[in-house]
């Protein structure tokens, strides 16, 4: 992952921004670097960024787009070292919550994500002083889906598992027909627009090779749980960034967290 600085701005772009790098970063023209600081970029889309520098001509961006996908493809196809293949290889599921006290207020996310049904590892973040469940739903989604790109990629089978129904219309169903609109709808603006954005894009990029399901939150499944108590982790440590669990992961002690 990248996070959006003016160093990778700088060297992405010489003097007018294109298209194709608006698309990448999920930001439209006006105001783009401003909205682009702090976006966080899967590696992939970076380079990609870097690569559409001073690109003006649109058939010129598809061909080198094109291009790179084949190269990263050529790059899954090609063997890993044995050692890696053993620790990597395996079906991942990836459990993703938001939460917020009260709606809107405090709001983080959280990520619990198996490795051939064994607990893997936790991750939380995103805090909002000022969020929403909306917000934290879609930001842990988005998370998920970058896990899942990198799972993807060594080869392994993804499942992502999330309980906000509005999260996965916004970017399995919603959102096609807001593209083809100018990402415009009928009856006014379109909330939470630049992380809807950022995590459609990724979706439609892996979505061949990942599942997204919705389940029923609360419904006894550890893995929802644990995200779920991950948002309150995230809210506790009022933490912006997305970052790995690295307490000793005891299921039954995170369980019983509650809200503050």
């Amino acid at each position: 992952m990248q996070i959006v600085s003016e160093a990778l701005l700088k060297i992405g772009v010489d003097s007018e921004i294109n298209e194709s790098q608006l698309i990448l970063l999920g930001v439209e023209e006006e105001k783009w670097r401003e909205k682009a600081l702090g976006v966080e970029l899967s590696d992939a889309r970076a380079e990609l960024f870097v690569l559409l520098n001073g690109v003006e001509d649109k058939a010129l961006q598809e061909k080198i787009i094109a291009n790179y996908k084949a190269l990263q493809k050529f790059r899954k196809e090609v063997p890993v070292a044995v050692e890696e293949a053993v620790a990597q290889e395996g079906d991942v599921t990836i459990y993703c919550d938001g939460g917020c006290t009260p709606n809107p207020g405090k709001a983080g996310s959280g990520v619990a994500v198996y490795r051939n049904e064994a607990l893997f590892e936790l991750w939380y973040g995103l805090y909002e002083e000022m969020g929403t469940n909306n917000t934290a739903e879609l930001g842990a989604l988005y998370e998920s889906l970058c896990i899942a790109q990198e799972e993807a990629r060594n080869g392994n089978k993804v499942t992502i598992k999330c309980d906000s129904m509005y999260a996965i219309n916004c970017i399995k169903t919603w959102a096609i027909s807001w593209e083809k609109k100018g990402w415009t709808k009928k009856g006014g603006e379109i909330k939470n627009l630049d992380i809807i954005k950022k995590a459609y894009f990724l979706y439609n990029e892996i979505k061949k090779d990942v599942k997204l399901l919705h389940i029923k939150a609360h419904a006894g499944f550890e893995g929802n749980e644990l995200a779920d108590r991950m948002t309150m982790y995230a809210i506790q440590e009022q933490s912006e960034a997305f970052v790995k669990y690295t307490e000793k992961i005891d299921v039954e002690k995170i369980l019983k967290m509650r809200a503050g």
